[in-house]
């Protein structure tokens, strides 16, 4: 190990140091802070941003980064630790500092704006500080286009995933697209010869809804030592290295929705306290990009805990839990209930079946937007055409139609397609854990996520970016990079007993 390789670790770990500050201001902005604190906030969020930004594109980086890889001597993981120290140089050299902090103020006083323009279903309130933010945007794509030689869009995806094109974007979505209307039409005609499901009839106190979602967390293995569940407008999973946050929003009149929203951040949640501790602090020991990360949260929340095995375990406990009684609480029921496949509105509510559809949506209009193709005040009128041309619904209002997202306004673009991406590896992957390991679906059944976390843990978590992209990981752990046909196995199966 040479001195230039220790430098980089020192520096890389104080990056890390703020961004774990980063994250437990953005945790509390979304949960905690007053309204009136934003502007503050946004100082301190903006100071840090470009003291991080400078550490790293500080002249002395490129000089440790070129002697250490002309150096050599590094074991595996050091040397993909390299590998990742030089990929994040890279990103973060093409933007100068200036257009960094004008960003991250843009993205606060955008984000505030939004929480009352959504609770108004405001769009015009929201135009001005989003059309900051996605100028900024914008020019930050276009600076890292021309420093990796690629499109602005496809600079904004390997932020994300690295590797990530918009080409090979567009194929897969076209194949999900080729398949998901009929397979959509099909579903609900199965569900229309069914009975409809039963909804358990409220009200659902807020505090036994939080005590299950703590005891399915804890099902999970979630170390209730190193973070913690609050509530958000968004959920969210956030938060620190060894102190990691999630949200969820609970309804009164509908546990289901919440207890599921639970899991599908713990899953996340599980991922980064899996992460592989001796590099906690390097950019080898992060997640390898957001696809994957999307996929943890989904294999918990779709795979896991609404396959049969688990709903038939989950469905005695859930009674319990609220003081229940008739068929509305019997396991079949909440089977129906969980695989509800409904034309609907809010993406963070749709159903597997229809969620892709959702994604597609989003994936068109950021492209559009970024390349100018579509003027950000036509955004409402694009949205709910394509919604009626996806989904099949078109939205009342904005609130339920193009405010309903906080990315945008949080600077999050090119962050949409993992959503998707992440359900066909998750999909990929439970498969394969399955297959590895026989007592994972038996174990579900008792409602112990212990074997399947396990096998993530060997295989995902504890990998961290040892592997240069996601197709790499997943073809360590599955024998295959990323195939859509598992997912539609998954769901014709699931959906429709195929």
């Amino acid at each position: 190990m040479t001195a230039a390789y220790r430098e980089l670790e020192r520096r890389f770990a104080r990056i890390a140091a703020i961004g774990d500050a980063l994250g437990i201001l953005s945790w509390d902005s979304q949960t905690m802070m007053p309204d009136g604190s934003s502007d503050g906030r946004a100082e301190q969020t903006a100071t840090l941003t470009v003291l991080a930004h400078e550490l790293q594109t500080e002249p002395r980086v490129a000089d440790w980064l070129a002697e250490a890889e002309s150096t050599g001597g590094l074991d595996a993981w050091q040397a993909a630790n390299l590998r990742e120290m030089r990929r994040t140089h890279r990103h973060a050299t093409a933007v100068p500092g200036d257009l960094i902090e004008a960003t991250s103020k843009a993205i606060s006083a955008c984000e505030m704006t939004w929480r009352s323009a959504r609770a108004e279903s405001d769009f015009a309130k929201l135009l001005p500080s989003l059309s900051e933010v996605l100028r900024r945007v914008r020019e930050c794509g276009e600076a890292k286009a021309a420093a990796m030689g690629l499109s602005p869009y496809d600079a904004m995806l390997d932020e994300h995933d690295p590797g990530a094109r918009s080409e090979r974007i567009d194929a897969l979505f076209a194949g999900l697209a080729g398949f998901l209307p009929e397979l959509i039409g099909r579903v609900l005609d199965r569900q229309a010869a069914e009975p409809a499901p039963l909804r358990p009839v409220g009200p659902f106190a807020v505090a036994n809804q939080k005590a299950l979602g703590e005891r399915l967390m804890r099902a999970a293995g979630f170390d209730f030592t190193r973070g913690r569940l609050d509530v958000s407008l968004h959920p969210f999973c956030g938060g620190a290295t060894g102190d990691v946050r999630i949200t969820t929003r609970y309804d009164e009149d509908d546990f289901t929705k919440a207890l599921m929203g639970v899991m599908h951040e713990t899953g996340h949640a599980l991922y980064e306290q899996g992460r592989p501790r001796d590099w906690l602090n390097q950019p080898v020991g992060v997640a390898r990009g957001m696809a994957v990360h999307e996929s943890q949260s989904l294999i918990v929340e779709m795979q896991a805990c609404r396959s049969p095995e688990f709903l038939c375990w989950l469905a005695p406990v859930a009674r319990e839990a609220f003081g229940g009684t008739g068929p509305a609480w019997e396991p079949d029921n909440l089977r129906r209930l969980y695989s509800r496949v409904e034309r609907g509105f809010i993406r963070v509510d749709a159903d597997e079946v229809t969620y892709p559809a959702h994604i597609i949506l989003r994936y068109r209009l950021e492209k559009a937007l970024i390349a100018s193709d579509l003027a950000l005040a036509d955004l409402p009128g694009a949205w709910n055409d394509g919604m009626k041309e996806l989904v099949g619904v078109t939205p009342p209002d904005d609130r339920l139609g193009c405010l309903q997202d906080i990315h945008w306004p949080s600077g999050a673009w090119g962050y949409f397609p993992s959503y998707t991406l992440g359900a066909m590896t998750a999909a990929q992957l439970f498969e394969a854990a399955a297959k590895a390991d026989p007592d994972i679906r038996p174990a579900l059944a008792r409602g112990d996520l212990g074997p399947l976390v396990a096998w993530l843990g060997a295989n995902v978590h504890g990998k961290g970016c040892l592997y240069a992209s996601g197709d790499e990981l997943l073809t360590a752990a599955t024998g295959r990079p990323l195939d859509a046909a598992v997912f539609r196995r998954h769901l014709e199966r699931r959906y429709l007993g195929a």
